[in-house]
């Protein structure tokens, strides 16, 4: 018998059923000639109720500047990670309603008459979404993906759920519900697509412009529904990871630690290539050793400096939490490099003093990629560069053709590809 070298294409065949090999290292010969190319994935976190401005920005600029004593808890991680001063969401105001627009940039959140737009994760997830079983996932206290016609998607809030959702496997009998109701479904959206093009001829203007809105987002449905079906006679990947420990609500920094858990999981056995996490902006107090009073609490401290030092102790544990993920992406081998390179991690705020509630100069950290990373970008602090130049970036770096998105005025200057 004469043996084969492992292509990337190579399949695994027997009694009918197909299935395709990830990327090994044995395929790496065969690969010779073939320039080997990893997906690329993005991971966009919201803290909505900011950092301590003074403990997070770095005092200089450029490639030689001093980390701040935030950022001292990544300093393993310095040359993966990009912070970026001087940015916000023009017209983005009201306070913490500018949650809503972290990664839409639709301008007055707070407004009665605001209307959002598509999100960066959704726009990306309609490109490449239908390569994965899950084409996005959005999770945390608050959702930050919104679809093309501005309706918010719903968030997942629970780690457990979240991981059971991914790589626990129902009974057969389950499997057979769920194609029922996705047939189901699909009958019903044939169903009122019919009714609702028998209306237009005999509505307004307007009207047909919201019909027209409807259509889209039936048709996403139906998009959705199909891909579904499709998805429920493949099975979910195996892993060697018990579930995350159900925690309290309130213990808002564990149940983070616990999603990034999961979402690197999904990443590393491509469940999905894209992930939106809002965090807590509510009013627990953290389970954390020194914390006494709500977070929510302490982020409007105004200027007590006794609040301002249990702010801090969440603060640090929400760096330390984010440089965790990233040191394990790291550390995750994916084709012939490591999941954090193939992964962009945008985390941020949609405040950036969440004391008096402004929305300019958001602390943005842009790390992994297939940046040239190890620098702090500072634009100007009162007439601030768009957020959106960045998501154009983003875009790119995701290997979409893009040149604008929201509010950009092009790409983010002095954030490169390698």
């Amino acid at each position: 018998m004469i043996d084969r070298p492992l292509t990337r294409r190579t399949m695994l065949r027997g009694a009918g059923v197909a299935l395709a090999l990830p990327l090994l290292e044995s395929m790496f010969p065969a690969l010779a000639a073939e320039k080997v190319t990893s997906p690329r994935r993005f991971v966009g976190i919201n803290i909505p109720l900011g950092f301590h401005s003074a403990d997070f920005f770095p005092q200089q600029a450029g490639t030689d500047y001093e980390l701040s004593p935030y950022l001292q808890l990544a300093k393993d991680l310095r040359s993966d990670f990009t912070v970026i001063s001087g940015t916000s969401h023009p017209d983005v105001d009201g306070g913490h309603a500018a949650e809503k627009s972290f990664l839409t940039a639709a301008p007055h959140p707070g407004a009665p008459s605001f209307t959002n737009t598509i999100s960066l994760d959704q726009f990306l997830a309609r490109r490449i979404g239908n390569q994965t079983r899950f084409a996005s996932l959005t999770l945390g206290s608050h959702s930050l993906s919104w679809s093309a016609n501005g309706v918010s998607i719903p968030v997942e809030s629970s780690p457990t759920a979240t991981f059971a959702r991914l790589f626990l496997k129902g009974s057969d009998k389950e499997i057979a519900t769920q194609e029922a109701q996705l047939q189901d479904g699909q009958s019903i959206m044939d169903t009122l697509l019919d009714e609702a093009k028998s209306m237009q001829p005999r509505v307004s203007t307007a009207d047909r412009k919201k019909l027209d809105q409807y259509f889209t987002a039936v048709r996403e449905t139906e998009q959705r529904l199909v891909k579904a079906e499709l998805w429920t006679k493949t099975p979910k990947p195996t892993i060697d990871a018990k579930p995350p420990a159900k925690l309290p609500w309130m213990d808002f920094t564990g149940n983070f630690r616990s999603f990034l858990d999961v979402v690197r999981l999904a990443l590393q056995t491509d469940s999905t290539r894209v992930v939106a996490f809002g965090g807590d902006a509510g009013s627990p107090v953290a389970a954390l050793k020194g914390v006494t009073q709500a977070y929510h609490s302490l982020s409007h401290h105004g200027q007590n400096e006794t609040l301002i030092e249990e702010l801090r102790i969440i603060d640090r544990e929400t760096i330390k939490i984010w440089a965790e993920f990233l040191t394990q992406l790291k550390a995750t081998p994916d084709g012939d490099s490591n999941l954090l390179q193939n992964t962009q991690v945008l985390m941020g705020s949609n405040l950036g003093n969440a004391n008096g509630h402004v929305t300019t100069n958001l602390p943005i950290i842009h790390a992994g990629g297939h940046f040239r990373h190890g620098q702090h970008l500072t634009f100007d602090a009162r007439n601030n560069a768009p957020l959106c130049n960045l998501f154009v970036s983003a875009l790119q770096g995701c290997g979409q053709e893009v040149d604008r998105f929201g509010s950009s005025t092009g790409t983010m200057k002095g954030l490169e590809l390698a």
